[in-house]
């Protein structure tokens, strides 16, 4: 019995802990949200299946659903990643959720990098931009937002993909991937700069 609570104990400690990682990493680098126009671009995971998104995608999906500000003077979904993973999202997004507003595919991304890259000429013109993927993976394309167009990072904004519980089981195995990640990625350009 004290080997079970034990057990359960640490579960418990390991996934507060991933609840504070990722609760702080949707809100790293944001600024305070503002009114008028908005990007939500959402970050697209390996989908080696052109017909129907996978279980992270489509979760992304709804969580960039889920980002849009409803008074907003104009919302725009952007898909990104392959063209398997951007077009399944869209599609899932369209045809699955009954998304009927303004969508765009960007399909050429590889990497987070390119990612975001490829989306500056599609969000450039919006007063909100906002990244949906785990928190970690969104805090990361905003420190490479943040590189490529420094006059574009005072316009990004929380976006709605941290909810508290959800992924509770999985979020202690994505906080310290997406801490090492963060890690390498903060070196990398640190010695670029």
């Amino acid at each position: 019995m004290i080997v079970l609570l034990s057990v359960v104990g640490v579960a418990g400690v390991a996934i507060l802990w991933a609840e504070v990682v990722h609760w702080r990493a949707s809100r790293s680098l944001t600024s305070p949200d503002r009114a008028g126009a908005e990007a939500i671009v959402v970050l697209g995971y390996r989908n080696p299946s052109s017909e129907n998104a996978n279980v992270l995608n489509r979760w992304r999906v709804r969580a960039g659903l889920r980002s849009i500000d409803p008074h907003a003077s104009s919302s725009r979904l952007v898909f990104c990643g392959g063209p398997h993973e951007a077009t399944v999202m869209a599609r899932y997004a369209t045809e699955q959720c009954g998304f009927t507003g303004d969508v765009v595919v960007e399909e050429r991304s590889r990497t987070t990098w390119e990612n975001v890259e490829n989306v500056i000429p599609l969000i450039g013109d919006v007063d909100r931009i906002k990244f949906v993927s785990h928190p970690l993976h969104a805090q990361k394309a905003r420190l490479y937002l943040q590189r490529q167009r420094p006059d574009l990072a005072s316009r990004m904004v929380r976006s709605a993909d941290y909810r508290f519980g959800e992924w509770a089981p999985l979020k202690p195995l994505f906080a310290a991937y997406g801490l090492v990640d963060l890690a390498k990625t903060k070196k990398n350009l640190a010695a670029s700069a």
